[in-house]
């Protein structure tokens, strides 16, 4: 059912049950995780063109009671920014604004009093769907080009063109189609291999890296730090554009030419795989035909991640790329799934913050797991099942 609207404001709502929650030591008991659920008719309006949502209750996601709220709280203040902009999550961020950062109880009481729960639904009505893995890595580079230091990273081309479809046909929001100008005519920007063969990215060098592997999944991850070869600093390159052709997973490539099994096709077993038949490796790197295009960034603040479509810095293991036509950036999405090729329980309060190339349906997030080594191990060998739940303002809820 649709929430009503309360007689009382949502801020004093809060206040009150604030105070409650202040008076008791009771300690949450955790709910019993669910069984699988029968997809059902959604009963509140989309969050974007072709989502469908079901409204439920706190008690009903699986581990929100053991979740450690405080650690959330950060990227969900991050994402107010932009957020409390919006007429449903002025209030929400100016409460939120105030919390103390150290009190579960009351982060756990302000969600609750002022969010409802919807389950994400796929179009087919199924409530499960696939969650990678993703994070910053570090490379080892050069301002110049020198010794090991030969794979380039490129800045955007001028001659890279944006066409935005939205202002066309409204319904095509956040698609856009990318070229170059021929004549009059717009046409198709070169694919990877094409780049590579023509030299027409010469000059356009921010950097360069010793390793073209790591390169190229850089351009996966799509963003990452640079330890320079002086051993002086360490800079970020972050997102700057694409060449507007879809990615195409090359483990996906090895899978389907009978290289590896689905189970050996993690960033672990595509590198081994590469280091096995180096003369096949521009072969592989082709069969994604997307490239990547970077801007050189300050790392002012190494526990916090680069910039998401969101365009606020990411929280390691509290932030998730989304597909932005289901789910909007902003919206806190409560996750359950499990750990890297594990059945060890993954039950958390994330925040939509970023987008990506392969993240595309309904039910289907890339858990942002940080920086470095153990970040990217696991990231590389995340392929999880999991169900969804967005966050919505009760504001939004009662319209």
């Amino acid at each position: 059912m649709l929430f009503k609207r309360i007689s009382l404001p949502a801020s004093a709502a809060f206040i009150i049950a604030l105070s409650l929650a202040a008076c008791t030591t009771t300690p949450v008991t955790p709910p019993a995780p669910e069984g699988p659920r029968q997809p059902g008719t959604p009963t509140a309006p989309s969050a974007a063109p072709g989502a469908n949502l079901r409204a439920t209750t706190f008690a009903a996601l699986p581990g929100w009671g053991s979740d450690d709220l405080r650690q959330v709280l950060p990227a969900f203040l991050t994402s107010c920014s932009t957020q409390a902009r919006k007429s449903d999550w002025k209030e929400p961020c100016a409460v939120a604004a105030g919390l103390d950062g150290n009190n579960e109880s009351a982060i756990r009481t302000f969600f609750q009093s002022f969010f409802t729960p919807y389950q994400v639904i796929n179009p087919d009505g199924s409530d499960n769907g696939l969650v990678t893995g993703y994070y910053e890595p570090l490379l080892k580079g050069s301002r110049k080009r020198g010794g090991p230091y030969q794979t380039p990273i490129y800045r955007a081309p001028e001659d890279l063109l944006t066409v935005e479809l939205a202002s066309i046909y409204p319904e095509l929001k956040g698609l856009r189609l990318r070229g170059r100008l021929v004549g009059s005519k717009v046409v198709p920007y070169p694919n990877r291999a094409e780049l590579d063969k023509s030299g027409v990215l010469a000059g356009k060098e921010i950097l360069w890296v010793d390793d073209p592997i790591d390169a190229f999944f850089l351009q996966v991850q799509g963003s990452g730090r640079v330890q320079m070869n002086d051993g002086s600093s360490i800079v970020r390159v972050a997102y700057a554009d694409q060449n507007g052709y879809p990615y195409k997973s090359i483990g996906r490539y090895l899978v389907d030419k009978g290289e590896l099994t689905l189970a050996q096709a993690s960033a672990q077993g595509i590198k081994a795989w590469l280091a096995a038949n180096p003369g096949r490796q521009q072969e592989l790197l082709n069969a994604n035909p997307s490239y990547v295009f970077f801007k050189e960034e300050k790392v002012t603040d190494p526990s916090k991640g680069p910039k998401g479509a969101q365009g606020v810095p990411l929280t390691p293991l509290r932030s998730i790329a989304v597909d932005p036509q289901f789910v909007p950036l902003g919206t806190p999405v409560f996750l359950a799934t499990t750990q890297p090729n594990s059945n060890a329980l993954l039950q958390q309060l994330v925040v939509a913050q970023d987008t990506g190339g392969a993240i595309k349906g309904a039910v289907r997030a890339d858990f942002f797991w940080g920086f470095g080594n153990e970040a990217g191990d696991k990231a590389g060998r995340m392929k999880q099942r999991g169900m969804m739940w967005l966050l919505l303002p009760k504001l939004a809820a009662a319209r």
